[in-house]
């Protein structure tokens, strides 16, 4: 949907005298900074420099984010430092001197730290309505005194195990019963405690439903609203038991429309159908707010009974609009708050013309969008009953108290809860009031008043969102929050199911050959399932692939870049139609789970138009020219290219290599792994119909002892591309170092030989990122990545509380069949590896603590998910590569030792950082030894172009993978200088 432009209506001038009302009642005496310099109090003094210089208050802000996890003033000190003595921040006078203290135990620092913390805690209670439960309900009674209803939300951002959206639940019916038995005592009050002749809920309650299930996902739909409609029943029951109302909160865009549909299905039960003290969101940031409001009026409309829509504007807005741009989606938000604005004022009419369908609760702290809706309830004269108005704690409070004295019914949105799970919202709230553009600071700055109730305008130079302009645009993957996306997904794996079993014959000279040998490629989530049955060829059939190679070679060398590039592109273009159907053979053939599948295919899509691209540049040559003399440095092919490619990246890495070494020229032979020889058989099929001529690439299924040494060792074999384990590519490196009787060039080898990656944990971590991130990167696709976490290395004083949260949401996950939608760890690749992996875990309980084991499901190969604590360096665990779901945990005494513990091993492919510390992050950058170092995120799924991936150390030899050099390796750099003077007579532009 596209911003409105305009939203003149009939109430515009009633709006604009209610308006002028409440701005009249809400304006502070002398200005806001006027009593800033008056306070002196340093609460206020944060804030106040935080409006006035930008750059501040993102350290500042990320100081405060960090605050809670810190445990002594030394620690406070030292991160006030760190965090406001960057080059870039400019500070007043005020703070530089609070922070020029030489060391954090010293006297001032501890002072410094004193008063930093002491301001930001009284800061965060001007936004959290209590800590516990009693102190809520003494707010509560504050707020009632100045005819204010009430909201209760408990602070907390994510749930990632079932053990936290337990306590959740529990603690929401405990909040319901407790309120409910404190409203007992008090005195009523008609104007938020009845209208319309009917009693309302003194006591209400907002849910975020998403906090129900540790793992809703919209891709599991089915799943997710099976698990949490339970909790959202016994809720319902367990409010209407205590007298207290249910509002259900809305959260980021991808839950969006599976809220709606559990909320809308539960809500037309029988049981449920009559009633009218529940609620529900909507943002109006939201392009489909609109019609979501729409689905609504007409569901109510069937219903009968009206439930109550809270509007707001959203407050999840910079999040929206990196995650869309990081994956190439449409923007679910507005980019100007003008467009938002114009939208609430749309929706706010929309929603109180339709009042005897829907009540409406407008949640705004702007109060030109407060007016039109009393505005628009006087002109139309809705019922008292039918409207309320909204502000939250802290945020609102004199705006709240006008609008009651004009006789509205106002509920405030009261969080509660401890500091350290409240700080994202305290977070959200502080950028709130000091942007630019909000209503709140412009008000508090005493901007005109004519202005500020002026109707919302848009900036007609101010573009939608724009491309990020980045050199290379990735392939975007499937949004599975659409239900018409996830669907197909999932019809596609239905339909794909019914073609298993079929042969696949190698690609040799341009056609399917026939073989003596065959292998069958079996599910590994249930091995009696045969995927298909791929024709092997022989050592013959293999010497056959290279002179047919050999002489395509010269044809496809001659072969202009851009053409060679163009096939590239196309090959592209048939993953991307074919995506979905990719995504199902990888899910049934190696049982990688769906969403990790599609990932895979935009990686292959990735290599693809990358690696055209990148030939392209590279075809240009550089010339290096001087008076007399030209020079040109160009590339040019090697020649026959054996691709060796693995399992677990069955799609994407084979596409990489092959299409690396096809694009610069080289005739190429894929051998793939025989486990996952279907996949590869279809990457075969895209680039025959791509328009690869024969013989220049060729399909080599085989077994890798027998026909992969062989190739190996080919004398007219010039170059080697390899992924797996060490053992077999230190044996690729040795026997291609050989010369062979006629061989007359020196191979070339890529070899990525897997890792032993290890994330640290240090104390300012935040632990709901380290643990989701931590569980994700290890167990995710059953830890069979090459850059999987195996190690986790954690500081010892957060190690207790980091070990508890990491073992519950291990618990938490689901093991199984990868073809099931709610599967979070699928099988392993087969029996062979199962049985290692299991022999790993007999030793690995040998040398540390069982935290957590999950069990694995039967038939298939299934291994679950464990965690071992207490492991030394030194143990075999956190040494050697294992490539399961096998997680070492070890304890270290400092930062020193932490990077100690990870730089101790034989690898150095990827590794991760969890900190909040800029000295340790800084550190890590510098000492980590590894090829991908990620910090504050998972150490899985490098993107090409903007990660390029590979290591160092014994896991590999070679440039990394969708990066600038990777090309470089399939090519052979030449010089070609030409004398052009010829008898003292040499061109020279400009001569005469």
């Amino acid at each position: 949907m596209v911003a409105p432009t305009s939203n003149s209506t009939p109430y515009d001038a009633k709006t604009q005298d209610i308006a002028r009302e409440l701005l009249a009642a809400t304006r502070e005496a002398g200005g806001f900074f006027a009593k800033v310099r008056e306070q002196m109090r340093w609460d206020d003094k944060l804030l106040d420099w935080a409006m006035g210089n930008p750059g501040l208050r993102v350290q500042l802000f990320r100081f405060i984010d960090c605050l809670p996890a810190l445990r002594s003033k030394a620690e406070i000190a030292r991160h006030l430092q760190e965090y406001l003595t960057t080059d870039d921040v400019e500070l007043p006078e005020a703070l530089k001197k609070l922070i020029g203290f030489s060391g954090g135990d010293s006297m001032a620092g501890q002072m410094a730290a004193t008063t930093v913390a002491t301001g930001v805690e009284t800061l965060a209670y001007k936004y959290i309505a209590g800590e516990t439960l009693p102190k809520v309900i003494e707010t509560v009674k504050r707020l009632r005194k100045d005819k204010l209803a009430f909201t209760i939300d408990l602070l907390g951002e994510a749930v990632i195990t079932e053990q936290e959206a337990q306590q959740y639940f529990d603690r929401y019916r405990e909040l319901m019963s407790e309120l409910a038995a404190a409203a007992q005592d008090w005195r009523a009050i008609p104007q938020i405690d009845e209208a319309d002749g009917e009693a309302l809920p003194r006591a209400q309650v907002s849910v975020k439903l998403t906090a129900f299930y540790s793992q809703f996902n919209a891709l599991d739909a089915q799943g997710s609203e099976a698990r949490v409609s339970d909790r959202v029943r016994d809720i319902l029951r367990h409010s209407q038991a205590t007298g207290a109302a249910v509002h259900f909160d809305m959260e980021q865009y991808e839950y969006k429309d599976l809220i709606l549909s559990i909320l809308k299905k539960i809500l037309l039960e029988p049981e449920f159908r009559d009633r009218s003290d529940v609620g529900m969101t909507l943002q109006a940031y939201l392009r489909e707010s609109e019609a979501d409001l729409r689905g609504l009026i007409d569901w109510a409309k069937e219903r009968g009974t009206p439930v109550t829509v809270r509007l707001v504007k959203g407050a999840y807005w910079d999040r929206e609009t990196i995650r869309a741009q990081q994956h190439d989606w449409p923007q679910p938000v507005y980019n100007d708050k003008a467009a938002t604005d114009l939208n609430f004022e749309r929706l706010t009419r929309l929603l109180l013309e339709h009042h005897e369908y829907l009540y409406a609760a407008i949640g705004s702290h702007n109060v030109r969008s407060q007016a039109l809706a009393c505005a628009i309830a006087e002109t139309l004269n809705i019922p008292p009953r039918r409207l309320e108005m909204q502000v939250l704690y802290g945020m609102g409070d004199k705006l709240a108290k006008a609008l009651a004295k004009r006789g509205h019914r106002v509920r405030v949105y009261c969080p509660y809860g401890e500091l350290l799970p409240g700080m994202s919202y305290l977070i959200r709230r502080l950028l709130e009031n000091t942007a630019n553009s909000s209503f709140l600071r412009q008000n508090l700055e005493n901007r005109p008043i004519e202005a500020l109730i002026a109707p919302p305008q848009l900036d007609p130079q101010k573009p939608e969102f724009a491309p990020l302009g980045l050199p290379f645009a990735n392939a975007s993957d499937c949004d599975y929050a659409q239900a018409e996306i996830r669907d197909r997904a999932w019809q596609t794996v239905s339909q794909v199911r019914q073609q298993l079993g079929q042969s696949y014959q190698p690609w040799l000279n341009g056609e399917f050959v026939s073989t003596q040998e065959t292998a069958q490629s079996l599910n590994p989530s249930n091995p009696e399932e045969v995927v298909g049955t791929v024709g092997l060829i022989s050592v013959e059939q293999a010497d056959e692939a290279v002179a047919t190679a050999k002489a395509a070679f010269a044809a496809w060398r001659g072969t202009p870049v851009a053409e060679r590039a163009g096939i590239l592109r196309q090959a592209a273009a048939l993953m991307e139609q074919r995506r979905h159907e990719l995504n199902a053979w990888m899910l049934l053939e190696v049982g990688k789970p769906l969403a990790e599948c599609d990932g895979e295919v935009s990686e292959a899509i990735d290599f693809c138009r990358y690696y055209a691209s990148e030939m392209e540049r590279l075809e240009a040559g550089t010339a290096y020219d001087i008076p007399g003399e030209n020079n040109r440095y160009h590339y040019q092919p090697r020649g026959i290219s054996l691709i060796i490619s693995p399992w677990n990246f069955p799609l994407a890495i084979p596409t990489g290599m092959t299409v690396a070494s096809l694009v610069a020229g080289n005739c190429t032979l894929l051998k793939p792994a025989e486990v996952s020889s279907v996949i590869a058989a279809k990457l075969a099929e895209i680039l025959i119909e791509a328009g690869i001529p024969p013989g220049v690439f060729q399909f080599i299924p085989g077994k890798g002892s027998t026909v992969g040494a062989h190739l190996v060792k080919h004398r007219d074999v010039h170059m080697i591309t390899f992924t797996g384990s060490q053992e077999v590519g230190c044996q690729i490196y040795r026997d291609a170092a050989m010369l062979q009787p006629g061989q007359k060039h020196l191979k070339r080898v890529i070899a990525e030989m897997g890792g032993k990656n290890g994330i640290i944990i240090d104390e300012s971590a935040d632990l709901d990122q380290a643990v989701a991130g931590v569980v994700q990167s290890a167990f995710g696709y059953s830890g069979q990545k090459c850059s999987a976490c195996s190690r986790v290395i954690v500081l010892e004083s957060v190690y207790e509380a980091f070990v508890d949260r990491l073992t519950e949401a291990v618990r938490s996950l689901n093991v199984g069949d990868a073809s099931k939608p709610g599967t979070q760890v699928g099988p392993v690749i087969d029996a062979k590896a199962q049985q290692r992996i299991r022999e790993y875990i007999a030793q690995g309980k040998q040398e540390g603590t069982v935290a957590v084991e999950l069990p694995s499901p039967q038939p298939g190969y299934f291994v679950g998910p464990i965690v071992i604590t207490d492991v030394t360096p030194e143990a075999a665990i956190a040494q050697e590569e294992i490539f399961g779901p096998v997680l070492a945990v070890l304890k270290v005494a400092n930062f020193d030792e932490a990077l100690a513990v990870a730089n101790g091993t034989n690898y150095a492919l990827t590794g991760g950082i969890y900190s909040r510390t800029p000295s340790h992050i800084e550190r890590a950058m510098r000492e980590f030894e590894v090829g991908n170092l990620y910090v504050n995120r998972g150490i899985t799924g490098a993107i090409v172009s903007r990660q390029p991936f590979g290591g160092f150390k014994l896991s590999g030899v070679g440039s990394k993978a969708g990066g600038p050099d990777y090309l470089l390796q399939f090519l052979e750099p030449r010089t070609i200088t030409e004398n052009i003077q010829r008898h003292g007579f040499a061109p020279i532009e400009g001569a005469e």
